[in-house]
């Protein structure tokens, strides 16, 4: 028997990440959810002492932590049902990369559009974000590699690691009044991630809109003009 365990929480997209790519497999797993705060939990103490975030992945009792590692481990270690990755090497390449593109240059201005207290960095996030995710637009457009649903129009390791921006971002938008994501610049955009969010999958393992936003509106700082501003 094997010993499969998911730390995690349910606010964070990166453990739904790991949730949904058990599940899509059909891996039987045990789920413990992280305490707060998670820095100082002692299961993530334990074993991811280096970052100290959720999702950390136990198989037999080794950990492995980061979702996107944590996908391909169990891509390549349960081999048998739902491929998450393209079986092309090309597409798994374009696949990860942009991965690597969400994770890396996307998340950090949606943390600073979030949770950063400074109005002219808000402002900043939130245009640097719209010019990264126009390339994600212009790579919808453009989508011979077929990574997008797997080419398959079937949920695999795209539509389970775009989650950030496919539904939590526009939680996010809706709590802190900003339009970032619309269908009148994004129309490939917004298609996709509508198609993402529909899937029966995706529903039955997405946390409710509505508990994202009571979580989001306590901890998310507004986006909200200094007063110099607000008397001109």
């Amino acid at each position: 028997m094997e010993e499969v365990k998911l730390l995690g929480f349910w606010v964070s997209p990166f453990s739904i990440r790991v949730e949904m790519a058990l599940k899509l497999k059909g891996i039987d797993y045990e789920y413990i959810e992280a305490q707060l705060p998670i820095k100082k939990c002692p299961n993530i103490v334990k074993y991811n002492p280096i970052y100290k975030k959720v999702p950390v992945f136990l198989h037999n009792g080794k950990p492995i932590p980061e979702s996107l590692v944590i996908l391909e481990y169990i891509d390549e270690n349960w081999k048998d049902g739902t491929s998450l990755l393209p079986k092309d090497p090309y597409q798994r390449a374009m696949a990860r990369f942009w991965a690597k593109f969400m994770d890396e240059k996307c998340l950090p201005e949606v943390v600073k559009l979030c949770y950063d207290s400074n109005y002219e960095v808000k402002v900043k996030a939130m245009g640097e974000l719209q010019e990264l995710l126009k390339l994600l637009e212009n790579e919808l457009i453009k989508d011979n590699n077929n990574i997008f649903f797997g080419g398959e129009n079937k949920v695999g390791y795209m539509e389970i690691v775009s989650i950030l921006i496919t539904y939590w971002l526009g939680v996010m938008q809706e709590v802190l009044e900003v339009d970032i994501l619309n269908k009148k610049e994004f129309p490939n955009l917004c298609g996709w991630a509508d198609k993402v969010i529909s899937c029966s999958f995706m529903k039955e393992n997405l946390p409710p809109r509505e508990k994202l936003l009571a979580i989001y509106k306590e901890y998310a700082q507004p986006l909200v003009l200094p007063n110099n501003e607000l008397s001109q």
